[in-house]
């Protein structure tokens, strides 16, 4: 398989109709946070369906399929390259990460970001220094810090909570709705997996400072009661 006959595919699958209400609903307009991605109109699953099937294409393929400046054929790369990812080997695995970091600023999205980071980048990191992850939280990009934040899914989903922890605390100023809905996302997914009473404790240390958006998704598993107690800074 070639990556023009890839193309060919995503061209012949192409929705207009579709791509339209894709790009309103990714925030593709002047001024918000995807302004100028462009679609094509497939849907995730279609879009897996050609990853799958064009499975074998070559490295350097993928890293200008990860370059297209349609979103649908970014995320086939990024699925593609998830795959050839967990199918094992060191050097594989290292240059797979070092062309996603390479390529930050075309894993431009939410979806994108959340589809792979976990397992390419978490899956790095998982038994080495997580400094790039500090340093990545420190970026001016939107992407990168959502990278950082997500990958920790990757050790939150073994047990360990102080990466994500420690990166949620220093991520905490950011003026970001996405990065709150991601710090929520992580601390909810520590206190389920991990431990509910770390999450309490960073909670309470962290009340004044977390933005509302992921307080409110970092509680979303407790009772009601618990939640209108949390909201209102009441912790036991």
């Amino acid at each position: 398989m070639t990556g023009a006959a890839l193309k060919a595919e995503f061209k012949k699958a192409a929705n207009p109709a579709k791509a339209v209400l894709l790009a309103r609903f990714f925030k593709t307009g002047k001024g918000e946070y995807a302004a100028g991605d462009r679609f094509l109109g497939l849907t995730v699953p279609q879009t897996r369906l050609l990853a799958k099937k064009h499975q074998n294409l070559s490295h350097a393929g993928l890293a200008r399929l990860l370059r297209s400046p349609w979103h649908e054929e970014r995320l086939c790369a990024l699925l593609m390259l998830v795959k050839n990812f967990l199918r094992g080997g060191e050097e594989n695995k290292e240059k797979i990460y070092k062309l996603y970091l390479a390529n930050t600023r075309n894993i431009n999205n939410w979806d994108l970001v959340d589809l792979s980071a976990p397992q390419i980048v978490g899956g790095w990191l998982a038994d080495k220094d997580k400094r790039p992850l500090f340093k990545l939280a420190k970026s001016g990009l939107l992407w990168e810090r959502r990278i950082a934040m997500i990958a920790c899914f990757t050790f939150i989903r073994s047990g360990h909570s102080s990466t994500a922890l420690a990166v949620a605390r220093g991520l905490l100023g950011d003026k970001h709705d996405l990065m709150h809905k991601a710090v929520g996302w992580m601390l909810r997914e520590t206190g389920k997996r991990c431990s509910r009473k770390l999450l309490l404790a960073f909670l309470k240390k962290n009340y004044a400072r977390l933005p509302r958006t992921a307080l409110r998704y970092a509680i979303e598993h407790f009772p009601e009661k618990t939640r209108k107690e949390l909201l209102a800074g009441k912790f036991r």
